[in-house]
């Protein structure tokens, strides 16, 4: 999830909720003439603690679950009449949503609120760092709101911004903010609906556990009624559903995962995609064949991102992940055997205290194995509190020295082959590239198209088919066959299906039959 901090305006109409009393104190002058006895009031000066007088910057590190927060939370602040900015300097307050999980990502927290004091910025914290330590003494004079209180962000920026610090949150809360909360989208086209909070495991290396708790699943009919509002109201193309573990989803409300996603397949409507985040192995080993038949599905990108972390199982046994490398390998030889061209990514942990050189042979040989197109590769660092952080670290050269082997590996092979220039693929753009000069588009297996921008056509939102004009490691560029509002392939045939037709040969016995009975009529 990229940093959400071009925030400019909420995506849906909603009603500003009542404001508190605000203080608007005018100081007046009176100033003496030279030569004239009169005395003259200039214009009050105002200053005014009314929302719409603020702004406030808004950054967030981590997850996509992180990303939908952010989104709530600057939906809700502009509901209530601030301004939510990419410009830190000309914003009032900073409010940083951070994320536990990797050393580096909490430095640059601790970097940025020593930035912010330093240019008397107000400062609040959100995210899994303000829930999971907040006595670290940087934040110490912050204001900080746990994960589970940002329906509250705009009693917590209003306080701070009156000079008070404010510490807002709850370990034991067993409720998590309301789905129908006002949303500021990072992107008007992507719903991030993220289905639960908390996981089932305790893996000896993640502090996420300590800011998310345990397991807390959304209720199945809230979570299809917003995907239902974000499509129908909102005008949303894709869903994206997010969690610690998409996979964990109503073990604790006695439901599990194709439960709901046979419910939220039918409220996609024609033309928009879903696509599944990140779930763990042992939660969908009872459910392949379900699975696959959701990632089968036409509004359904044939895309999954099965975290395995590590290629030994005595390493996996210290992680306490609860699965085995063989649970694994039977996870992605099902979905590549049953999902046509699926997309698999994953996430391995390179020198783990207790990995051995042989080890981390294991973890490549997995690599080697199935070329994953995306794989997220981390350097073990201790996050404090954690049972991992309390074992000998294996030196730093040779932590490196791994991470650098996975990754030249991870480089040496190609998901987009030189085979593949001129074939013709239907995408679904909803991204425009970093570079702004392409928009990004994706086909059924979520793979990353770029496709050229031409002058004062705007295809964000929109279909089109392409053809493949040049490949690289992580994207295929194309040129525009045509652009279309009618639905891809796929999408037509399956609704030909809901009426009990499929292909060419349904539709010409359909001609018959039509035909039949217009003879009948003669009778």
């Amino acid at each position: 999830m990229c940093d959400i901090e071009d925030l400019v305006e909420t995506s849906a109409t909603v009603p500003r909720s009542p404001l508190k009393e605000f203080n608007i104190r005018v100081r007046t002058k009176r100033k003496e003439f030279e030569g004239n006895s009169n005395q003259e009031e200039e214009k009050p000066i105002i200053q005014s603690d009314l929302p719409w007088s603020k702004t406030v910057f808004l950054k967030t590190w981590g997850c996509s679950h992180n990303g939908s927060d952010s989104e709530y939370m600057g939906g809700l602040l502009t509901a209530a009449g601030f301004k939510v900015s990419n410009d830190k300097d000309n914003s009032d307050i900073w409010l940083l949503n951070s994320c536990t999980v990797k050393t580096p990502s909490e430095a640059q927290l601790e970097n940025m609120i020593k930035e912010a004091q330093k240019l008397g910025k107000c400062v609040v914290v959100a995210g899994c760092v303000s829930q999971a330590a907040p006595s670290e003494s940087y934040l110490k004079n912050v204001s900080i709101v746990g994960v589970k209180q940002i329906d509250q962000i705009v009693n917590v920026v209003e306080e701070t911004l009156k000079g008070n610090t404010v510490r807002l949150l709850s370990l034991r809360s067993k409720t998590t903010p309301v789905l129908s909360l006002p949303k500021m989208r990072r992107n008007k086209f992507i719903e991030i609906l993220a289905i639960n909070s908390g996981c089932l495991n305790n893996c000896t290396y993640c502090k996420t556990k300590m800011a998310r708790g345990n397991l807390q699943s959304y209720p199945l009919e809230s979570l299809v009624e917003q995907a239902r509002t974000a499509f129908e109201v909102d005008g949303c193309k894709e869903l994206w559903l997010t969690s610690e573990d998409l996979g964990a989803w109503g073990r604790d409300i006695q439901l599990v995962l194709p439960d709901l996603l046979k419910e939220l397949v039918k409220v996609i409507p024609e033309g928009c995609m879903m696509r599944l985040g990140m779930t763990n192995p042992p939660y969908i080993l009872d459910h392949l064949e379900e699975i696959a038949e959701i990632l089968n599905h036409p509004k359904v990108y044939s895309f999954l991102h099965i975290p395995v972390q590590a290629g030994s199982n005595a390493v996996l046994d210290d992680m306490k992940r609860e699965y085995t490398n063989e649970h694994f390998c039977q996870v992605v030889d099902f979905m590549k055997e049953r999902v046509p061209d699926i997309y698999i990514a994953t996430d391995f942990i390179c020198a783990f205290p207790t990995e051995t050189p042989e080890d981390f042979e294991e973890s490549l040989a997995l690599v080697r194995k199935y070329e994953f197109p995306s794989l997220f590769i981390n350097q073990f660092f201790p996050r404090p509190g954690t049972p991992a952080a309390r074992l000998k670290k294996i030196d730093g050269t040779e932590s490196k020295r791994r991470t650098s082997a996975m990754t030249e590996l991870f480089h040496s092979y190609r998901r987009y082959k030189p085979d593949r220039i001129g074939m013709v693929y239907d995408v679904l753009i909803c991204e425009v590239a970093t570079d702004g000069k392409s928009f990004v588009g994706h086909n059924k297996c979520y793979e990353h198209i770029l496709v050229p921008r031409r002058e004062g056509e705007d295809l964000l939102g929109k279909w089109a088919k392409v053809k493949i004009t040049e490949v690289a490691k992580f994207y295929m560029k194309s040129e525009i066959i045509e652009t279309e509002k009618k639905l891809p392939t796929g999408q037509r045939e399956n609704k030909l299906n809901e009426f009990g037709l499929a292909g060419p040969l349904s539709i010409v016995a359909l001609l018959g039959y039509l035909l039949i009975r217009f003879l009948m009529s003669f009778y």
